[in-house]
């Protein structure tokens, strides 16, 4: 009799099963008609995300939904973040992806040179990220491309590019050349701004850091023009040729009118200008100018300088730019 009981409760069981199996075929067929994201907050029980993917249209039934997956859908929790659903994903596909699909990571890029301010416009101008931060400290940021999740606080992956400048600048300063200009990783960050708005040639990078290491030695003024457009700007373009006064300008940035580094950053340097900065080329070169291909020459003495800017400004003149 107990026998007969349990074959035809087991047999029940079986039944249950095919009708919840034949009720799912029925009512499983996709509704996503086009390619969907899907955001699954932090911290979602199974219940709000089903009853969210009926909210946004993509299942039929969240007390459907919820019944097949817990009798066959396996103990996987389902991952927090967004989600890409295929047109034609059905709702047991909806769930495997849930459970066991790539998260979409998007980007934000920091170019090398990008000054603070712009940094934060940036940040400021991205859509899928929340929340609001302050302008960051000028060279704190470490240039890069950064990703995040919708919905990821700017705090969150502003934090993470300073932690890579950070990082970055502590490895690097274990691996100075002895002997350098810059006594500090700060002063090292500095300078490495300014070679960074110097030179957009990368193999110039350890020649101009040489340059300028040698006038840091010497006393001299650097005499670098960006370092006249930082206090204008903050780094933006100037958008115009620099005037006399502001070459005349006593502040704590213009290079004309001071001797040694500036008292900051005035951008956020790349890995290969504080690399450069950090084991600069062995020169004895004092002055540079436009070479009229993108570069620069470089000159030991006055009168060598002299001679390049005379052909620089020679070439500007066939230009039509003098």
């Amino acid at each position: 009799m107990r026998r007969g009981y349990l074959v035809a409760a087991a047999l029940g069981a079986v039944l249950l099963v095919m009708a919840f199996a034949s009720t799912w075929g029925w009512w499983g067929a996709s509704r996503i008609e086009k390619d969907a994201t899907f955001v699954v907050p932090a911290g979602s029980s199974l219940t709000g995300v089903a009853a969210k993917l009926e909210k946004e249209g993509l299942i039929g039934s969240s007390e459907s939904f919820l019944l097949w997956s817990k009798l066959l859908g396996g103990r996987d929790p389902i991952k927090a973040g967004e989600f890409l659903l295929p047109a034609g994903t059905p709702p047991s596909g909806i769930l495997d992806i849930l459970q066991h699909g790539e998260v979409i990571r998007r980007f934000v890029t920091i170019p090398e040179g990008m000054p603070s301010i712009m940094v934060w416009e940036r940040l400021m101008a991205e859509p899928l990220l929340t929340g609001t931060v302050p302008v960051p400290e000028e060279g704190s940021v470490l240039p890069e491309s950064y990703d995040f999740e919708r919905g990821e606080s700017r705090a969150a992956v502003l934090a993470r590019m300073q932690k890579a400048m950070s990082d970055t600048l502590a490895e690097l300063w274990a691996k100075r050349a002895p002997g350098i200009a810059v006594k500090t990783p700060r002063e090292a960050i500095i300078l490495a701004s300014i070679v960074e708005k110097e030179t957009s040639v990368p193999a110039e990078h350890g020649m101009v850091a040489g340059l300028y290491s040698n006038r840091v030695r010497q006393g001299m003024p650097l005499q670098a023009d960006p370092t006249i457009i930082y206090p204008i700007t903050k780094g933006k373009p100037l958008g115009r040729r620099i005037r006399q006064s502001e070459i005349r300008a006593v502040n704590g940035y213009n290079t004309y009118t001071r001797v040694g580094l500036p008292e900051g950053p005035i951008t956020n340097p790349g890995r290969a200008s504080i690399e450069a900065v950090l084991n600069p080329a062995t020169t004895n070169a004092l002055y540079m100018v436009a070479n009229g291909e993108g570069g620069h020459v470089f000159a030991d003495t006055l009168a060598e300088h002299n001679r390049n800017v005379a052909r620089w400004f020679a070439i500007r003149r066939a230009r039509g730019e003098m």
